[in-house]
Formats: structure tokens, C-alpha cells, sequence
């Protein structure tokens, strides 16, 4: 349950990169982990509305190189939970809720995935940092709208069936971008 103030507070964490401290706590997304409540240490304001808020974040790094007169990149992507930025409120949340939160993880996995297929496929000039910004600036668009459609279309994990459907369709968009 994020609605806008949840997909606000990714959009900040995505554009302001290295915001966090080093030493932070962060969890890397893995098909192999599934976020726990445990996992949402932050705490929230009594006056939020919201039962629970996911933030996480897509980083890169990258470096060039130049062989036979053509720019190369080696990149890093990442997708990555913020469990002391994550909080969510027992008396209002299930599993249910907890899936829901899942999924916007997942969906910026998904995100992070779909940046690492265009860094791999872009032919760079010698303006890499800036044609590598562009493409950051529009998966981070991109992964802002598909946030708030599925809060919007779940009803905030409100509609089951809705709900169900995206879970279908993350995953399988996982698979494809895998």
C-alpha cells in the first residue's frame, strides 16, 4: 500500500543515487529471497495513511574502455531494498499486503534488468555518462509508471484479482528479461 507518496519516495531514492550512507543496510533483490516484514525496519509517521512502504532503488556504476577505435562499457546494475527506509504497520498488514510490497521490489528488478538489456545493446559515443544518465532518466520514467498503474489497478492490494493478475505478469516479464 505506497500509492504516490510510496512512488515518490522511489523516485528520490533512484535519482539521488548514493544518497544512503555506505554502511547502510541493503538487501539485493534475489529470486531466491522473498522480503519478510523483519525486513521493514523503518518507522512511519502517524499521520501517514498508508500500511506499509517499500523503497528501493536501481544503482549503477560503470567504466569505459577503447578497443580497435570503439567504445566499450562494463556496467553494474542493481536493485536494492532499503529495509531502515521500509516500514509498514502490523495491526493493518497480512501476507497479502506483504506480496504487494514483493512485487514492487520485483517491479524494479524488473526495471534494473531493462537497463542493463539497453546499456548492453546502446552504441555509445564519447559521451558515455550522459547517454548513460538518458537511459537511467528513462527507466526510472518507465519503472514510475508501472508503479503507480499497479497500485492503481491492485487498488493497493485491495483487488485480489487484480492483484493475482500482476503477479502473473511480473513474473513472467521477469523471465522475458532475464
Amino acid at each position: 500500500m505506497g500509492a504516490l507518496r510510496h512512488l515518490l519516495f522511489i523516485l528520490l531514492i533512484c535519482f539521488s543515487g548514493s544518497i544512503f550512507a555506505q554502511d547502510e543496510e541493503v538487501i539485493p533483490w534475489s529470486a531466491d529471497r522473498k522480503l519478510q516484514w523483519s525486513d521493514f525496519k523503518g518507522t512511519y509517521l502517524k499521520t501517514q495513511w498508508a500500511a506499509a512502504t517499500t523503497a528501493s532503488s536501481i544503482s549503477y556504476e560503470f567504466s569505459t574502455f577503447e578497443k580497435e577505435g570503439r567504445l566499450y562499457i562494463d556496467f553494474k546494475v542493481g536493485c536494492e531494498f532499503y529495509p531502515d527506509k521500509s516500514w509498514y504497520r502490523p495491526e493493518l498488514c497480512d501476507s497479502l499486503i506483504l506480496s504487494h510490497e514483493q512485487l514492487h521490489f520485483d517491479i524494479a528488478e524488473l526495471h534494473a534488468r531493462k537497463m542493463r538489456k539497453r546499456l548492453a545493446e546502446f552504441q555509445f559515443t564519447k559521451n558515455i555518462k550522459e547517454e548513460v544518465k538518458v537511459i537511467y532518466k528513462a527507466i526510472i520514467k518507465e519503472l514510475y509508471i508501472l508503479q503507480n498503474n499497479y497500485d492503481h489497478e491492485t487498488n493497493f492490494s485491495r483487488n485480489l484479482e487484480k492483484q493475482l493478475i500482476w503477479n502473473k505478469r511480473i513474473a513472467a516479464a521477469l523471465i522475458a528479461e532475464q
